[in-house]
């Protein structure tokens, strides 16, 4: 099963359904979390015995595990000192009840207001209890010097974090403007969604998942928004039978090209047959098409005309291969030239086959928002976050500040499958979660990349009719390739083609592996 992502405010309705609804109390989920953290410290470290341990603990919940979890420390004869964000007796509710517990078994507690950090004698352990997962917008200067002395002290000492590093954006994985660096977050139930973007990794560390009683029943009539993409996904592959022959391992028509881009058509053709397709064409103005089968042996070409751009004349002759094909890939190398806008145009008309519309062909999408609201819904469109601006009509920042809410609004607009490319790919369907690639890889950052996935894509949709698992499976297995190529290339310097040649070996090296 794909892995539950909730945001902070799922979780939080979790939280609430389980106390109001099904009658487990808030201090008793507090104390089932304090717990899990002490199981796990006393794993780590075996023997807590005179430890010394200082621990933050904030205004909310987060503070209250903290409070929870001093007692159990304190009942292993570690040395414990809460440093806590309020006066004692502004805590309330299931912090407060803790907090009464923590005093009771004599735990040293201070006010962070005004206390000298830089006196703190070095801890062996710090437990970030600041902020939780609710956390957005800026911090307020005290808590900005507060974790940068958590940073300073934790140098070469082991720091937890409660739930999320405090700073971090439970919904975003973004530091605001700056978070606690871990090692090790512990949080509760599921990962939230930041926890798992690729802008929090610096700052999690080691994260542990722990089960702190949450209802199953609640979980599953209240399913989370996004989800994460695990090796299961790989069992949508399309099998492989022995009786196979070239035309029935799909037939795949690739339509892309212009001078000086005549790469793109050829790497997206190297993805499809890498990935399993047993015919692949690349459809390109007569002008260049011999450019683009230059060193391409595997790849057949189809001239069209004598141009070297794209125009409407081209699509009569282009359709008898359409109709042959199985599914169809627009746009590598395609080019921005007005003919060119207005040949995408006129193809989103006519399209009889599935079909992923790529790089410059949705350019030429973005510049009609109504016809691009008439895609036949068995397209695929696969922007990275500048041309995903474009067919939103906002500015790339706007797309990066809430990427699953972006992605799952065009999906819905467009009436299709998306994939938001970039560190910590999504993919959205109108009426389906969004799915996030947990994967982040460097290696895959590299011009010709998005070529091998749309390829990749291509040939999945000639042999199967479930474009939601297409994508989520060329996105994963694209990114299985990225991780074998890291083995091999640690500071990058692999080319896009490498890309293509790792899919089929990686793809057996995790269903032997894991």
């Amino acid at each position: 099963m794909p892995i539950p992502l909730p945001t902070p405010q799922e979780m939080g309705f979790w939280d609430r359904q389980t106390i109001d609804e099904f009658g487990i109390p808030g201090e008793m989920l507090m104390e089932n979390a304090s717990r899990e953290i002490y199981h796990f410290l006393k794993a780590k470290f075996r023997d807590l015995h005179q430890s010394n341990i200082v621990l933050f603990a904030g205004s909310g919940n987060n503070g209250g595990d903290a409070f929870a979890l001093s007692r159990h420390l304190i009942q292993s004869k570690a040395k414990c000192l809460v440093l806590h964000t309020r006066e004692l007796d502004e805590y309330s509710g299931d912090a407060a009840f803790h907090l009464n517990l923590a005093r009771k078994s004599d735990v040293r507690m201070m006010k962070l207001t005004g206390y000298n950090l830089d006196g703190l004698n070095r801890p062996d352990i710090i437990v970030d209890g600041l902020l939780g997962t609710g956390f957005s917008g800026t911090l307020r200067e005290d808590y900005q010097e507060w974790i940068k002395a958590i940073n300073r002290l934790g140098r070469n000492r082991f720091v937890l974090s409660i739930d999320i590093p405090s700073g971090l954006n439970g919904s975003t994985g973004r530091p605001g403007p700056l978070a606690v660096k871990a090692d090790c977050t512990v949080t509760f139930e599921e990962a939230k969604i930041g926890l798992l973007m690729p802008e929090a990794e610096d700052f999690v560390g080691d994260l542990r998942v722990r089960t702190i009683g949450i209802p199953d029943s609640i979980k599953q009539f209240n399913p989370p928004s996004v989800y994460g993409l695990d090796r299961e996904v790989l069992d949508c592959l399309p099998p492989a039978f022995g009786l196979d022959h070239k035309g029935k391992a799909g037939r795949l028509l690739i339509i892309g090209g212009s001078p000086g881009l005549t790469g793109a058509p050829a790497l997206a053709g190297l993805g499809a047959l890498r990935s399993g397709s047993g015919l692949v064409t690349v459809a390109a103005p007569g002008g260049i098409c011999r450019e683009v089968k230059q060193g391409w042996p595997d790849i057949m070409t189809l001239p069209l005309g004598s141009g070297m751009i794209w125009t409407s004349d081209l699509l009569e002759p282009l359709k008898k291969m359409v109709f042959q094909s199985d599914a169809v890939v627009i746009g590598p190398g395609i080019g921005r030239d007005p003919d060119t806008v207005n040949f995408v145009h006129d193809y989103l008309k006519f399209q009889p086959r599935p079909t992923v519309y790529d790089a410059d062909a949705l350019f030429a999408l973005a510049q009609d928002q109504l016809l691009m609201r008439k895609l036949p819904q068995n397209s695929i469109l696969t922007p990275h976050p500048g041309e995903m601006a474009g067919l939103c009509a906002c500015s790339i920042a706007d797309v990066q500040k809430d990427r699953p809410r972006t992605v799952k609004e065009l999906a819905k607009r467009v009436g299709c499958p998306v994939i938001l490319k970039g560190p910590g790919t999504l993919i959205a369907a109108p009426e389906s979660p969004v799915y996030l690639s947990t994967c982040s890889c460097s290696n895959l950052a590299v011009g010709g990349s998005g070529d091998v996935l749309s390829g990749m894509l291509g040939s999945l949709l000639s042999r199967t009719t479930n474009l939601l698992d297409a994508a989520c499976l060329a996105v994963f297995w694209h990114c299985l390739a990225g991780k074998q190529l890291q083995k091999q290339y640690p500071y990058r310097g692999n080319l896009a083609q490498e890309i293509a040649h790792a899919l089929p070996q990686c793809l057996d090296l995790c269903r032997k592996h894991g």
